[in-house]
């Protein structure tokens, strides 16, 4: 489940199930460590209409990963809002 996204405009139609991929918004959780999860809210993705498939472009993916960088390693459970 989840990619990284190279062109919004180019890529409808999901890679697993074929059906159409539409923009919106989602909260996605990432694991640090052996104890840590940081959900990162409001993040912009293609998500499928069918099945549970979703893009993130590459752009707000290297946002993302700089966000875990300095995201809070030493809590157990950490909420971040993606600004855009």
């Amino acid at each position: 489940m989840g990619g990284r996204l190279e062109d919004k405009e180019k890529i409808m139609k999901c890679t697993q199930c074929g059906a159409m991929m539409e923009a919106r918004k989602t909260d996605l959780p990432f694991k640090l460590g052996d104890r840590a999860i940081v959900i990162i809210r409001s993040v912009p993705v293609l998500e499928c209409r069918s099945c549970t498939e979703y893009l993130v472009a590459d752009d707000d993916m290297q946002r993302i990963e700089k966000m875990l960088e300095r995201g809070a390693a030493d809590a157990e459970l950490a909420v971040i809002q993606f600004a855009a």
